[in-house]
Formats: C-alpha cells, sequence, structure tokens
C-alpha cells in the first residue's frame, strides 16, 4: 500500500493540478501514467450544474463508443418466444423469464447490463430493490426496455454505455483501457462529452458543465477544460 502511495504521489507531480487543459494534453498525459500490470480502466467524471432532485433535470442515457470499451459485457434479456431466440443469437450470455428472476432473487448478479423485452417487466418490476442500487435496472430511457432486444444486445457487446448523474450532479463513465492508443482514447473521450453536452435539460439556464476530469484505475486525476 505505501509502495502504491508513493507512485500515486509522484504521478500527480506530472499533472498540472487543479489547472485544467485540453483534453488532448490530458489524454496525452493518462497515458504517460500506464506503468502498471494491467491494464488500468479510463473513466471520465462530469459535473453538472444541474438539481438531482428534478426529476426534469435527470441527466440518464447511453451510449456506443467509436472504439468500445475494451471489455466485453456480460448481458442477459428478460424475453420469450422469438425474442428470445433474438437475444440468444445476438450473443446474450442468459435468456430467461421467472427462472432468471427467481435466480437473481437467490443472489445471482453476474452480469454488466440487464436487458428486458416490454412485454416481461411485469416479472423484471419486483428486482428493483436488487437491481437499482446497482444500476442494473433496465429502463426505457437508458434503452434497456425495448423491444429491439438482439440490437441492444449487440451494442452493449461493442462496447455501448450506460450512465446517470449520482446525487451529487456528477456523471461517471468508463470510456477505455489505457492500451488504447491515444486518438482512439481521445475519441472515445470527445464523443462522450459532446452526447452529454447536447442532453443539456432545457430547465438550466445557468452553466451546464462545470468540471471535466480524467483518471485511470491507478492514476490521478487531470482537470479538462469544458469548451
Amino acid at each position: 500500500m505505501v509502495k502504491q502511495s508513493k507512485r500515486i504521489k509522484t504521478l500527480a507531480e506530472q499533472t498540472p493540478g487543479s489547472k485544467p487543459v485540453p483534453l488532448a494534453e490530458a489524454v496525452k498525459l493518462l497515458k504517460q501514467f500506464g506503468n502498471t500490470k494491467f491494464d488500468q480502466t479510463v473513466e471520465i467524471a462530469m459535473r453538472l450544474g444541474i438539481d438531482p432532485k428534478q426529476a426534469d433535470q435527470i441527466v440518464r442515457s447511453s451510449i456506443v463508443l467509436p472504439h468500445g470499451i475494451g471489455k466485453t459485457l456480460r448481458a442477459i434479456v428478460f424475453a420469450k418466444d422469438d425474442k428470445a431466440d433474438e437475444a440468444k443469437t445476438a450473443g446474450a450470455d442468459q435468456v430467461g423469464g421467472k427462472e432468471l428472476a427467481d435466480r437473481i432473487k437467490e443472489g445471482w448478479l453476474e452480469f454488466d447490463v440487464c436487458i428486458a423485452a416490454p412485454d416481461m417487466m411485469s416479472i423484471v418490476g419486483p428486482l428493483g430493490k436488487t437491481l437499482g442500487p446497482r444500476g442494473l435496472m433496465p429502463s426505457p430511457k437508458a434503452g434497456t426496455v425495448t423491444p429491439d432486444v438482439g440490437k441492444v444486445v449487440k451494442e452493449y457487446k461493442a462496447g455501448k454505455v450506460e450512465f446517470r448523474n449520482d446525487a451529487g450532479g456528477i456523471v461517471h463513465a468508463m470510456v477505455g483501457k489505457l492500451s488504447f492508443d491515444e486518438q482512439k482514447l481521445l475519441e472515445n473521450v470527445r464523443a462522450f462529452i459532446d452526447y452529454v453536452v447536447g442532453m443539456k435539460p432545457a430547465a438550466i439556464k445557468g452553466q451546464y458543465v462545470k468540471g471535466i476530469a480524467l483518471s485511470a484505475t491507478m492514476s490521478p486525476s487531470i482537470r479538462v477544460l469544458a469548451n
């Protein structure tokens, strides 16, 4: 633990501190922190000028990043008949109905995304207390309650990212791996920022994006210019 702390302290000395830098410079700096034995996950945090308590200011959606996220997501689907076949063909890891819901009630949570056909929500609804706190509950707004289950499974397998602002008005998301080359990582981050900026709630009259930071699993964060 001491060794890790010294490493982080050393890397922090290489950052601009609280001074925001252009996105391209932030990505270049972050790439220099890839001196670990594993491929670090790159994350973005965007602090938004929203009131999370207001329903019309919630920022929640999903996006397929240009170069994926460097991770294969485990997707389960609640569907039946033709929709179940469609999900299986698209590459879903598990497809089912009541029996799948029962497994989850018993504590099985070995998946990253949960997708449901609309006619299965009577089965999925009661799982809200289990899936909700973990960010796994299917939602029409996130695109995970859909009649196009096959299409959505393929999107998540290709690197679709789901996000929602937290209680502090901050949106967090995985945007790639440090092993990505600079250009691909830059394009992923830019795509995410542009997407969130385009989601500005109509109720927001003041500054919308108040701060952006990039970081990796074992690296200090780097503040990014919001323009």
